[in-house]
């Protein structure tokens, strides 16, 4: 059985969801779109590898945030569920921070 909590916590995502529209995941499927255009365009360009590099990861970021807020309705979830989430983040990104030295490991091996 449901306590009065859970009921109006329910309602309230309920009402939250009735609010979207299908334009508004256009436009974020739209942006999403234009962004791999963008990516596919940059990885046939002759230019330096780590500003080409920048780049892509900027926008792959940008891409997670839309499809993680928009696609798997990050947005409007409560708040609890948005902690629990980013906190797992950063988790994820600090480790990867700890292991970004055995990424440079290549610039020291060279082409075989």
């Amino acid at each position: 059985m449901m306590d009065a909590t859970q009921i109006m916590i329910e309602q309230r995502v309920a009402e939250q969801h009735r609010h979207h529209s299908k334009g508004q995941f256009l436009w974020v499927w739209a942006a999403l779109l234009v962004m791999t255009g963008i990516e596919v365009f940059l990885a046939y360009q002759n230019m330096e590898l780590i500003r080409m590099l920048s780049i892509l990861m900027g926008l792959s970021i940008i891409k997670a945030a839309l499809i993680i807020g928009y696609f798997m309705h990050m947005k409007f979830e409560i708040s609890p569920m948005k902690w629990v989430t980013m906190s797992s983040l950063v988790f994820c990104l600090a480790m990867m921070l700890v292991f970004l030295p055995d990424a440079f490991r290549i610039l020291h091996l060279g082409v075989r």
